[in-house]
């Protein structure tokens, strides 16, 4: 008996989890609004994008749907997947990156994606992906601990192994070997998931998703009012370089979108409105800057 792929039900479910996402969104922000972008793809499909800037506590938050279709993929999706060649394919997700106004506020991603490739009397290869991961620049235990809590919450019921497996593949995938440094402290990353069949590794999708506003929202909350000066704003500026070194140089889905002719800005929207570069700067020993390096940037149990 071939297993039912729905896709159409997955095109559902993000649709409204973009909805949800930016209402929630908006509605901690305050005051700011997201505009809406939509887009169609010469090759097949399109998406719609809505972007909140200079908003009260988010600088710039961007939460993006893309549903791309194509007879072709790639080099870069066929290379470790020869199956795939000669298929034609759907490619659909949500994909979010929050860039904080205050430095206490960590910057956030989170992203759930289905791809689905088929040829004619062939089973369809199809896989979900996703996850969420949290970048500090001024940490604090109770957050991290939060985060990492609730990730482990979306993972309950699919498995004892899911969230241990997941947290360390998430802590493997956003570092940067260049600097030998990870990106943040980490949370939930998985891709190729079909080992369960579609319906569970569906509800696992949503889970993920479902649990997102449940992990950032309170450390939003709880930090979003805490003063800060030059120093914290110049800190945060300086740490956003290593986010754009990660998402241009390492990032599987910025590449999968520039290679397979998504359109460009919905793709680089996960890029901070501000950042800076310093040649060779180091923090100083026993200050907050340091901290963040000496006990939050490196792999720990959070839970």
């Amino acid at each position: 008996m071939i297993e039912r792929v729905d896709p159409a039900a997955v095109g559902t479910y993000l649709l409204d989890l973009q909805d949800r996402l930016c209402a929630a969104l908006a509605h901690e922000d305050g005051g700011g609004r997201f505009a809406e972008d939509r887009w169609d793809r010469p090759g097949g499909g399109g998406g719609r994008l809505r972007m909140l800037t200079e908003g009260a506590v988010f600088e710039q938050a961007g939460v993006g749907y893309a549903h791309v279709r194509g007879e072709g993929l790639p080099q870069s999706a066929t290379a470790q997947r020869p199956e795939l060649a000669g298929r034609s394919f759907e490619a659909m997700g949500v994909s979010l990156v929050i860039h904080p106004r205050n430095p206490y506020v960590p910057t956030s991603h989170m992203n759930v994606r289905f791809f689905i490739a088929e040829k004619a009397g062939s089973a369809p290869v199809w896989w979900f992906g996703g996850g969420f991961d949290l970048t500090p620049f001024y940490a604090s235990e109770e957050d991290v601990r939060h985060w990492h809590r609730t990730a482990r919450a979306a993972c309950e019921g699919f498995g004892a192994d899911v969230y241990p497996r997941y947290k360390r593949w998430c802590d493997d995938y956003f570092f940067l070997r260049h600097r030998n440094e990870p990106r943040g402290v980490g949370g939930l990353f998985f891709d190729d998931l079909d080992e369960w069949g579609f319906e569970r590794c569906f509800a696992f999708q949503r889970s993920v998703g479902d649990h997102y506003l449940r992990a950032y929202l309170p450390i939003v909350h709880r930090r979003k009012s805490v003063a800060y000066g030059e120093r914290e704003r110049d800190f945060q500026l300086y740490r956003r370089g290593r986010y754009v070194e990660f998402n241009l140089l390492y990032d599987r889905g910025t590449l999968f979108g520039l290679q397979s002719g998504g359109r460009t800005e919905s793709i680089l929207m996960s890029l901070p409105p501000l950042v800076k570069w310093r040649y060779n700067w180091h923090a100083e020993p026993g200050t907050p800057e340091a901290a963040l390096y000496e006990r939050y940037l490196v792999a720990r149990d959070w839970v």
